[in-house]
């Protein structure tokens, strides 16, 4: 059996909202360096696990643990990419100026961003293909393009580990496929990236390891142990599910 560096470990988490049980008991270890899923059917508890994880919301009981990571300097070494129909995209501020946003963790209290800020946002921009809309405003955006802009916004802190809701969610074809190039290209450089999913067909394709939920754990693992027929049948209670080779 293979021992792996586990990133982080959630241990009986359990939360609710207006005392009802959202999440019930859950356990869960993601290892270092993997490009992680989190899937399961709506309702399930998939973005109410990772803002349990990021101390966003309070579990009722339960404990995260962050490895190698403690302290103040933990907030730099998690990103986090919010559903962009959470965010209030009203606020005044331009593209530039969302994503230098991401080093303010790195600059402290007092020290402003300046040039080398500027000029790393401006790369990074670039790589999300959203160059030539830094002096624009971020509600002026569509969704697709408000997602890679909060996508460039955490590239830019250089976390060790990356959090993100739905990432694909309202972006084109091209505009994934550019996307899932960053992600693998930061698993390249042994980052963890914790993605809730729900695409079921391109799981396969996409991730290395993958969480399943309903309110409970149903399985947790490598894509090609437990991506399969039974599991995804007690996630989804087997209904309806079209797999691209994978059951």
């Amino acid at each position: 059996m293979i021992e792996y560096d586990y990133a982080v470990e959630v241990h009986d988490l359990t939360v609710a909202y207006d005392k009802k049980p959202v999440l019930r008991e859950v356990s869960l270890k993601f290892p270092k360096g993997k490009l992680i899923a989190v899937v399961g059917p709506n309702g399930a508890g998939k973005t109410t696990l990772i803002k349990a994880m990021l101390n966003l919301i309070k579990p009722v009981s339960g404990l995260v643990i962050f490895k190698d990571s403690e302290g103040a300097g933990l907030k730099n070494k998690i990103a986090y990419v919010p559903q962009s129909g959470s965010v209030d995209w009203d606020f005044p501020a331009t593209v530039l100026d969302v994503v230098i946003m991401g080093r303010y963790g790195h600059l402290g209290w007092f020290k402003r961003p300046g040039k080398a800020e500027k000029n790393m946002a401006l790369e990074t921009l670039h790589k999300v293909g959203m160059q030539g809309y830094a002096s624009r405003q971020i509600s002026q955006l569509s969704g697709g393009q408000q997602q890679r802009v909060f996508l460039a916004r955490a590239l830019i802190q250089q976390a060790d580990i990356y959090f993100m809701d739905e990432p694909f969610k309202g972006v084109d074809a091209q505009t994934e496929k550019s996307i899932v190039a960053l992600l693998k290209e930061l698993k390249g450089q042994r980052k963890t990236v914790i993605v809730v999913h729900h695409d079921l067909q391109t799981v396969s394709d996409y991730f290395d390891w993958v969480a399943m939920l309903n309110m409970q754990v149903v399985a947790n693992g490598l894509v090609e142990e437990v991506f399969n027929e039974e599991n995804l049948g007690q996630a989804y209670g087997g209904k309806g599910l079209l797999l691209k080779g994978a059951v």
